[in-house]
């Protein structure tokens, strides 16, 4: 929500969705799943308890840790089972996320191939971009600049 809604400058949220949606209209089809999983998985309040923390000069893992969370939270099992009740059977994944990719692994789902979101790398978001790549093991390589 902070990026989709508020458009906050300092996650790559916002831009992703509306990256996500061009590459789905680019393509001439596709499945946008959007889970409420804000911060994480961590919900709103508490994401906005590790901005502060943020504020305060831990990074975006760090503040959920600080937080009693874990680095993240999310579950993807809710957007395997809406796939798997349209009928899809084979997906190329839009995702810089390896844990979306292992929860489709563990599904009757085969991912054909990981297709890289790519978002501007900003003053705002570097940080958060590196923490994600780094502590995280999100592929992005633009982050690495």
């Amino acid at each position: 929500m902070t990026g989709d809604v508020f458009s906050s400058q300092r996650c790559d949220c916002g831009i992703q969705l509306e990256v996500s949606l061009q590459t789905i209209e680019m393509e001439g089809s596709g499945v946008l799943i959007y889970l409420r999983q804000e911060g994480r998985g961590i919900g709103l309040l508490n994401k906005l308890r590790a901005y502060r923390l943020q504020d305060g000069g831990l990074d975006t893992v760090e503040a959920n840790l600080h937080l009693g969370f874990g680095a993240d939270q999310r579950d993807y099992v809710v957007a395997v089972a809406i796939l798997e009740d349209l009928g899809v059977s084979a997906i190329r994944l839009l995702t810089n996320n390896p844990a979306k990719i292992a929860a489709f692994d563990r599904s009757t789902i085969r991912v054909v191939a990981r297709m890289p979101l790519v978002a501007p790398v900003t003053d705002h978001n570097r940080g958060y971009l590196e923490v994600k790549r780094l502590r995280l093991g999100h592929f992005l390589e633009e982050a690495e600049r």
